[in-house]
């Protein structure tokens, strides 16, 4: 398990966005299924999911992620154009643009400000540097952050994304968006701190040698000391309930755990 950075030392908090900075996730896999099952029905496939099964298993992916998995996990490998896969690099990114349009709009539009986030966040913006380290791509993160109040305390130039911001897309557990994140705000590891609220996230974060805070802010109660259990086991440093709770727990500079 590591350790909170001492909050002397620390200039950066390193932020997960869907399910941690707001409740995203549930809505998002509301629209994301229809685009899921239309891109395996393209592909032949007969296989159905439902929102629940795919928040269930697919939680910190991005779509792309997912996709690959999905067809792989039924025999169709993405291939090159000419390789004979029923699945080219090409016709991937059709469907990862489709499925981002649709959930960002959805988003936009069922997502509201939390004033239990925004108050300690605040808090927190009056201390630290904020930054958005998400797998999700950024025009649905703007479409977050603009319905959530968030915008203006994690501008554009301070997100980044799995999806876009790396020279090859990738995904969350994978560090590379994390290391990336750092090295552009030109803060060593040490001095942040990623707040995260899945087990791949949280994985991503501890593998890039960040202090990781697990969130359960937005996880169901009857699901909560599962995901306590996963996060610590994942190497977080401690475990918060809610947004008021961290700030509390980084700006009280003599708390050590």
């Amino acid at each position: 398990m590591s350790t909170l950075p001492d909050p002397t030392e620390l200039r950066v908090l390193l932020l997960d966005a869907d399910g941690n900075l707001f409740p995203s996730e549930a809505p998002a896999f509301d629209a994301s299924a229809e685009v899921t099952n239309e891109f395996l029905a393209s592909l032949g496939i007969a296989e159905r999911y439902t929102p629940e099964h795919l928040l269930a298993t697919t939680t910190g992916k991005n779509f792309r992620t997912t996709a690959i998995d999905l067809a792989a996990a039924h025999g169709v490998p993405v291939g090159a154009e000419g390789s004979g896969s029923a699945l080219t690099t090409a016709v991937l990114d059709d469907w990862v643009a489709e499925e981002k349009r649709v959930v960002s709009a959805h988003l936009g539009r069922v997502l509201r400000p939390d004033p239990a986030v925004l108050g300690p966040l605040r808090r927190l913006a009056g201390h630290y540097q904020l930054a958005a380290v998400s797998s999700s791509a950024l025009s649905r993160l703007d479409e977050c952050f603009r319905a959530t109040g968030l915008a203006e305390l994690i501008p554009p130039a301070r997100r980044y994304s799995a999806e876009d911001s790396l020279p090859a897309p990738t995904s969350k557990p994978d560090p590379a968006i994390y290391r990336y994140a750092a090295e552009q705000l030109g803060v060593p590891p040490g001095r942040a701190l990623a707040v995260e609220d899945s087990l791949p996230g949280a994985r991503s974060a501890v593998a890039a040698g960040i202090a990781t805070a697990g969130n359960v802010t937005f996880v169901p109660a009857g699901e909560r000391d599962e995901r306590r259990r996963l996060l610590t086991e994942a190497g977080v440093a401690v475990v918060v309930e809610s947004w008021e709770q961290l700030a509390d727990l980084v700006l009280d500079a003599g708390v050590r755990t």
